[in-house]
């Protein structure tokens, strides 16, 4: 079994409510002493654990435990986690499951390789989960790699309000509400290169559906990613013909890896939680067609320019 020797004080005390703390960690050794400390302290403590982490790091947590009996979750987040916008979700549901025992949770959203776009949707979950369990009885231990670039690393002292290493925890002064954060995440996206434009309106669902199927088998979309891509596009473009003003604009593109959708319209969304929490099934307030699209695709960006409502879908093709 892997052994560690220095452990951060434990970020959660045995009255607290809410925490969300950031763990920097330099080496696997660091990583052992202050998750793997984390991981046990919960455990002993009988809590329920969920612990969702770049699947090379699970044996090495799991090994900390050195095969003591837990009430632990073990998911990688490579996978379950591929696109940010479904992490919170997995979250949310853990915790619900587990609501009065005060339920423990690592989440390592970022880790080193993540492209520009996954980061910034995952810096953006990070700032949701304050607004997500405001209120709630649960910790969120969030690590972080100090070999992620600098600026990763500034905005995690910015989405969490407490931040730790080797010496201990401490309150972060660069904390940020989650509002705040969320709109420095909407940075205008770049735009493509030659896109195929198609503009649509109720009528014109069927054949702007039809039109986005035919181009994602001319650009060859595997045969098993075919009906996540045709879901995506029909709950993006019939929201913007239920909420978006009636009519849209669908733009469909190719990158080196990746097939894209975009839709544009004139619709606003309010609730930055919409898509990132599963929907309440018998709830008028909707929310499905988005928290679906999380579901389907490997990336959802979202943006609110002062013209509407831009919905960016990616499904990888490799």
């Amino acid at each position: 079994m892997t052994t560690y020797t220095r452990q951060p004080a434990d970020p959660v005390a045995e009255d607290a409510s809410f925490r969300h703390p950031a763990l920097f960690c330099a080496t696997q050794d660091d990583y052992l002493s202050g998750v793997g400390a984390f991981v046990r302290t919960q455990a002993a403590h009988g809590r329920p654990l969920l612990v969702a982490v770049p699947g090379e790091r699970l044996p090495l947590l799991q090994d900390v435990l050195g095969g003591e009996d837990a009430d632990i979750t073990w998911v990688d987040m490579r996978q379950a986690g591929r696109n940010p916008g479904r992490i919170l979700s997995m979250l949310l549901d853990f915790a619900d499951r587990h609501a009065g025992r005060h339920p423990a949770i690592v989440g390592e959203p970022i880790w080193v390789g993540r492209t520009p776009a996954e980061t910034r949707e995952a810096t953006r979950h990070e700032a949701l989960i304050n607004l997500a369990f405001a209120g709630r009885t649960a910790t969120v231990l969030c690590p972080y790699d100090t070999a992620l670039p600098e600026p990763v690393l500034a905005q995690a002292h910015r989405t969490h309000p407490v931040v730790g290493d080797g010496g201990g925890y401490r309150p972060s002064p660069d904390y940020a509400g989650p509002e705040q954060v969320c709109r420095e995440c909407d940075a205008p996206l770049p735009e493509p290169a030659a896109p195929l434009v198609l503009d649509f309106d109720e009528g014109g669902l069927a054949d702007v559906r039809a039109a986005a199927g035919n181009w994602a088998d001319a650009a060859a979309l595997p045969p098993r990613r075919r009906t996540d891509w045709l879901l995506a596009v029909n709950e993006a473009t019939g929201n913007s013909v239920r909420h978006g003003g009636g009519r849209g604009t669908l733009r469909l593109w190719r990158t080196a890896g990746t097939l894209v959708a975009e839709v544009r319209d004139r619709g606003r969304l309010t609730d930055p939680l919409v898509g990132r929490r599963r929907p309440d099934p018998l709830s008028p307030a909707g929310g499905r067609g988005v928290w679906m699209m999380h579901q389907l695709c490997d990336l959802v960006e979202v943006r609110t320019p002062p013209s509407g409502l831009v919905v960016r879908l990616h499904l990888a093709v490799e």
